[in-house]
């Protein structure tokens, strides 16, 4: 017991000589070991920087799209993957009009489904509370009685809008949750008259916060019965969106289906014509994405595993010119009685310093990239742990790589012609 105890406790005090050792020999080649770092951390810092940047970009978008469920499936203009030739649509689509959403609403009735309507009305309003008024930028949706519930959001206080509020054009509305830190700040909202184009509305709820997608606000918005957001706002050519959520996840696919053929009579479409409208799943958009965000992992890693084997070669170099310089101080300890291994090894352990410094300055740099990104568009941040671990796993693994060689040579310099050397 008392042997062991002494085995380790020389071990554990060569390794630190080892680690004072590399780090005297750090300082004194300083330049060469600076710029080698600086690599490594280049290297590092590309493959922390955007894969935290992607983490963060794909679970925002993600978390917005999943919010509508998997049971839920959307009739559009246009496909998010907009076929283009010569930089145009190759075929254009004509809108989705009121008549064609109140037919579909009125023909469609596949059993245990229900349709939400929906259309931006304008993404500029000035909201009016008493003598406070916003600033211009605040979304006016007009929508029925379905929307809150078939896109996923939440009411943090109040109630939905219900069929009646719909059907008797109720001059009622939903804010979102940022209301409450610009007009209302510490007042309840509820029941209290807002001004939107001089027509008065009464708060019924306050959704919940989702905070900001690429700079946009989804706080910032109202939400009122579509028919009277289309006599406030006769905008031509209003595009609608139908939203349909099916209770049994089992019938998504025929429900789809069903909505496909319904649309198509609509549309006054012949057997053999192609649809004129698009129709996508959120798990559908969020694979999309996720196959996205893939190809971006990807270079991430080509553009790291290019600058760390740049980096490894610079290592390799620096560490061989290292034992040129010290030929004669290994001479010296050869001499003094030390063996192959502990030169090998003090040779192995100034390499794997280096490559870890350069993994540490390439991690901040990183995560402090991913971090800026996330501040800037206004996405939720998260710590890379994984890239984290596998930056520092690749360095250690380059610098064992790297060092391998010089430590070879070292360990084999005949300690005679070693004393010998000028």
């Amino acid at each position: 017991m008392l042997s062991y105890s002494y085995t380790d406790t020389k071990m554990l005090s060569l390794f630190r000589e080892n680690i004072q050792i590399a780090l005297e020999s750090i300082r004194s080649q300083i330049l060469r070991a600076v710029l080698t770092i600086i690599i490594i951390a280049i290297g590092i810092w590309a493959l922390v920087g955007i894969l935290s940047a992607v983490t963060a970009l794909e679970a925002t978008i993600s978390s917005n799209f999943a919010s509508m469920g998997a049971n839920t499936f959307s009739i559009r203009q246009y496909d998010s993957q907009i076929q283009m030739s010569s930089g145009e649509r190759e075929k254009i689509h004509p809108v989705i009009s009121y008549s064609n959403v109140r037919d579909f609403i009125s023909k469609y009735d596949f059993p245990g489904t229900q349709t939400s309507v929906s259309f931006r009305a304008t993404g500029n309003a000035e909201i009016k509370y008493g003598s406070e008024k916003t600033d211009p930028e605040i979304q006016v949706y007009g929508v029925n009685e379905n929307y809150i519930e078939n896109t996923g959001s939440q009411l943090e206080r109040g109630r939905n809008f219900t069929v009646f509020d719909i059907q008797n054009n109720n001059n009622v509305c939903i804010v979102g949750y940022d209301f409450l830190k610009g007009l209302f700040k510490d007042e309840d909202p509820l029941n209290k008259v807002i001004s939107i184009r001089g027509v008065r509305f009464t708060i019924i709820g306050v959704l919940e916060g989702k905070g900001s997608s690429f700079g946009n606000n989804q706080d910032l918005k109202v939400i009122i019965p579509i028919q009277i957001a289309r006599s406030i706002y006769s905008t031509p050519n209003i595009n609608y969106n139908l939203s349909v959520r099916v209770s049994n996840q089992e019938h998504m696919t025929v429900a789809q289906d069903e909505a496909i053929i319904t649309f198509r009579n609509i549309r006054g479409l012949s057997p053999t014509e192609e649809n004129n409208f698009a129709i996508e799943r959120s798990d559908d958009l969020i694979s999309r994405i996720s196959s996205i965000t893939v190809y971006l992992e990807v270079a991430a890693w080509v553009i790291s595993i290019i600058t760390i084997l740049g980096s490894s070669i610079a290592l390799m170099n620096i560490m061989l010119v290292s034992v040129t310089e010290r030929t004669r101080e290994i001479g010296v300890r050869k001499a003094l009685g030390a063996k192959r291994s502990t030169i090998s090894a003090q040779f192995f352990i100034e390499t794997i310093v280096i490559g870890q410094f350069g993994s540490i300055l390439g991690i901040i740099l990183g995560v402090l990239t991913g971090f800026a990104f996330a501040r800037i568009f206004e996405f939720p941040f998260e710590l890379p742990w994984t890239a984290m671990i596998w930056a520092t796993i690749i360095t250690f693994i380059v610098a064992l790589i790297a060092g391998a060689y010089p430590a070879t040579k070292a360990a084999k310099l005949d300690p005679v012609e070693s004393l010998r050397y000028e």
